[in-house]
């Protein structure tokens, strides 16, 4: 199957899974569930599902296995931006092509959004059998909630607030990103793996390394967009982070040094794949797409 071939059904497949895993809008309390399903169906490029697949027929998963950890890092994922968007955080309007969550229902709805899609995350990880080793299964569990905590995407979060009209240097702004975009990103590849065949440690830690080469090139390329690119073709507010006077790679390095990095990261990581063999093709594939994307 062609990348665009693959990446379209895994993306129909994840978004079909997560529309029978979120409550139905008919059950109450049906505002709340509504919110929570406006918020996740119908939008997104679905790379962190898309990793995690890749990384899944890696170790040969079973792609029920991976429809759940896909969810449940797509749950934490689009909570993150709910919150994200409320007005105490970066106050936008505009996310996937459509109002905000807070904007199209209010402040407090899309605050227990948020708070309900992390939990949904858990209970999904919880209630499905995910690998033959229950000890695996609960460090599954301790890696999602690792990224998702102060010591992964919240605390990257927090490091971003206090940095607003903050000059930062590279290896800083590397630190704020690690942690605000690449934990998930590197949890999605782990947790994919993970519902397969086992990896030698060797292999553990090229497939971190490609992890997170992938997921700071995605912030590199992320802040290109955010400056050259159209609210349009985006389907969010674009030049935000110039108008908030947030540090970003373009800030710091300039656009064209930025996609250089971006292009570094793409070569490292795919670097990094060597010792997996032919079947990271998909892993391959993807830091091509996250690199090499326009929107």
């Amino acid at each position: 199957m062609q990348f665009t071939a693959w990446m379209a059904h895994v993306q129909g497949r994840v978004e079909a899974a997560l529309a029978r895993f979120l409550p139905s809008g008919e059950i109450a309390p049906r505002r709340l569930h509504q919110a929570m399903r406006y918020a996740v169906l119908g939008g997104g490029k679905r790379v962190r599902p898309l990793l995690a697949f890749a990384a899944g027929e890696l170790t040969g998963a079973d792609p029920a296995r991976l429809d759940v950890v896909a969810c449940a890092v797509e749950c934490i994922h689009s909570y993150s931006l709910v919150h994200d968007d409320l007005p105490c955080m970066d106050d936008d309007v505009l996310r996937r092509g459509k109002p905000t969550c807070h904007v199209e229902y209010d402040e407090a709805t899309a605050l227990l959004v948020g708070d309900s899609l992390q939990s949904l995350a858990f209970q999904l990880l919880a209630e499905h059998r995910l690998a033959d080793d229950a000890s695996m299964q609960l460090e599954m569990v301790k890696v999602l909630a690792a990224a998702s905590g102060s010591r992964g995407m919240a605390g990257g979060q927090a490091i971003d607030l206090a940095s607003v009209g903050q000059s930062l240097s590279l290896p800083e702004l590397e630190h704020m990103h690690v942690h605000k975009t690449g934990a998930l990103i590197r949890a999605a590849v782990t947790l994919g793996a993970r519902c397969g065949r086992a990896l030698s440690e060797e292999q553990l830690r090229d497939l971190e390394r490609y992890a997170k080469c992938v997921g700071l090139a995605f912030q590199v390329v992320d802040d290109v967009l955010d400056q050259e690119g159209s609210t349009a073709t985006l389907g969010k507010t674009a030049g935000k982070d110039a108008a908030h006077n947030k540090p970003t790679y373009v800030s710091l390095l300039g656009g064209a040094r930025a996609r250089a990095f971006a292009e570094e990261l793409r070569i490292e990581a795919q670097s990094a794949l060597r010792s997996l063999g032919t079947a990271s093709r998909r892993l391959a594939e993807l830091a091509d797409f996250v690199v090499l994307r326009q929107f």
